[in-house]
């Protein structure tokens, strides 16, 4: 069958049939009631002729919608390696909590004393946060990782616009950073000065002695670094930041690696966002739903955002506005932030305790180990192969980009073939032809054999057969697309076919 042919087959209105339906969703209203109501609209607003709208059977639509979820790639039923995003199994309890009547159906414009369980919740939630990461202080309000970091940096600015401080208007980044951290910076009108990080991965300190001075606002940095390795001299970079007068911002996409371990706060880091999405308890694939806690040590306290949950002396609960933080850098969001996804992650904290923590992140750095040195054995070449992985670590497929022309574009296709999800391909940037591989906690020792084995027999076809990697999927119900004409030319309406 060719790729025309199952499209056609696979589009609901290739399915379609003239005067085909079901009744059992009309509404109870009779046709002659209805057309009465439209005598009323102005002729502008009417329809010249019906939609185009496909024609099936009840029974047609499930199957079609059926169909379509079960060629999903998702962690329910794939292992999904993807460096940098956390993408774990969530436990249903954590969903099933977060949704009772009570949270669900609460709405945000109730006063405070009608919704006590949701706010207490969220208070103990700010405080559990606090304590994980070594912060005096939390704001739930940002609704993604990247509307945390906004935050953070906003309170940087605002840090030092109050102290009088306004020449310093730089953000040092390193090389290895996340691609939203030099974004964020300059969104918050920064400057980037970017530093190098050395041949085994750690940032370069002479770089970084020589950037800071009277210019400097911050350094943002995630602590395991994107390139899977922990920074082993982060307090003496701690150190010389704050030396020129300058904080620390901690990008938290890599906390699934420390957690219960070690603090941001006990690094030296002023501001910390938390990505409750990846780390405790929502699953995150296709762009949401996400949440971004920030938190501060307290010399940012006074500018969290707002709202924030507060108790009062009688224990009772309330939001904080601007009348309790008149230095608050404001509202980033609408309400009190992605409730549904905050109280996944207040479940998922209240069931693992600190013991349950510590397994996370100890697991999660065991599995990514394992597999790194099943790799390795396999003859893939690491990007750091004298370094301990923390939860993620990085394979080079330069060497068979050399000798056979396969590219990890390649071989992330041919993975979908093995029902395998690929990891991230070509990030960090600075690594050539790069996989940035994390198992996490969640997956057992079969699987990482399993997924360590297709990797294998996909090299050992690049040697052999380097053109059936380079063409593939060949299995999958779409093949190889002209990627960049579909980001720029996405063609999402059907049009009936012309004869």
């Amino acid at each position: 069958m060719s790729d025309f042919s199952r499209t056609q087959l696979d589009s609901i209105f290739a399915q379609s049939v003239a005067g085909r339906c079901t009744t059992s969703h009309w509404p109870d209203a009779g046709l002659n009631e209805d057309e009465q109501e439209l005598d009323d609209l102005p002729a502008t607003a009417l329809r010249s002729q019906p939609p185009l709208l496909p024609e099936l059977s009840e029974l047609q639509v499930v199957r079609h919608f059926t169909r379509l979820s079960q060629r999903n790639y998702a962690i329910d039923s794939h292992f999904y390696p993807l460096g940098s995003c956390t993408m774990k199994y969530n436990p249903r309890i954590c969903h099933t909590l977060a949704m009772l009547p009570g949270f669900l159906n609460r709405h945000p414009l109730l006063p405070d004393r009608l919704g006590q369980g949701v706010l207490s919740c969220l208070h103990e939630l700010q405080q559990m946060l606090c304590y994980l990461t070594g912060m005096a202080g939390f704001s739930l309000a940002p609704m993604a990782g990247a509307q945390g970091e906004f935050a953070g940096v906003a309170m940087i600015r605002a840090y030092h616009r109050a102290r009088g401080d306004l020449d310093r208007c730089e953000m040092i980044i390193p090389s290895a950073a996340h691609g939203t951290n030099p974004a964020t910076a300059s969104l918050c009108g920064f400057g980037v000065r970017e530093i190098p990080v050395t041949a085994d991965g750690d940032v370069d300190l002479d770089a970084l002695r020589a950037a800071v001075g009277p210019k400097t606002a911050g350094l943002m940095l995630t602590n395991p670094s994107t390139l899977g390795v922990f920074e082993r001299r982060v307090e003496e970079i701690a150190a010389i930041v704050h030396q020129a007068g300058g904080l620390l911002y901690y990008d938290g996409a890599n906390l699934n690696a420390i957690v219960g371990r070690v603090r941001p706060g006990d690094m030296g880091f002023d501001a910390v966002h938390v990505n409750t999405h990846k780390t405790f308890a929502t699953p995150h694939g296709g762009g949401g739903p996400g949440a971004g806690p920030i938190g501060v040590n307290d010399r940012l306290l006074p500018f969290l955002p707002l709202p924030l949950v507060g108790q009062d002396a009688a224990g009772g609960y309330r939001l904080l506005d601007e009348t309790d933080r008149p230095q608050s850098m404001g509202r980033v969001t609408a309400f009190t932030g992605n409730i549904g996804v905050l109280l996944r992650a207040y479940v998922y904290l209240r069931l693992l305790a600190m013991p349950g923590l510590q397994r996370v992140s100890t697991y999660a750095t065991l599995n990514a180990n394992y597999l790194m040195e099943r790799l390795r054995q396999a003859g893939f070449q690491l990007a750091y192969p004298q370094r301990r992985a923390t939860h993620e670590f990085i394979v080079t497929l330069q060497p068979e980009a050399r000798q056979f022309g396969v590219t990890a574009l390649h071989v992330a296709k041919r993975l979908l073939d093995y029902g395998c999800y690929a990891p991230t391909i070509y990030f960090p940037s600075l690594v050539p032809e790069c996989l940035l591989i994390e198992p996490t906690e969640t997956e057992n020792r079969e699987e990482l054999d399993r997924f360590a084995a297709v990797l294998s027999v996909i090299r050992q076809e690049a040697i052999s057969d380097p053109e059936r990697v380079r063409t593939a999927p060949h299995h999958t119900p779409v093949q190889r697309l002209d990627e960049t004409r579909a980001a720029r030319q996405p063609d999402l309406v059907w049009r009936a076919p012309t004869h």
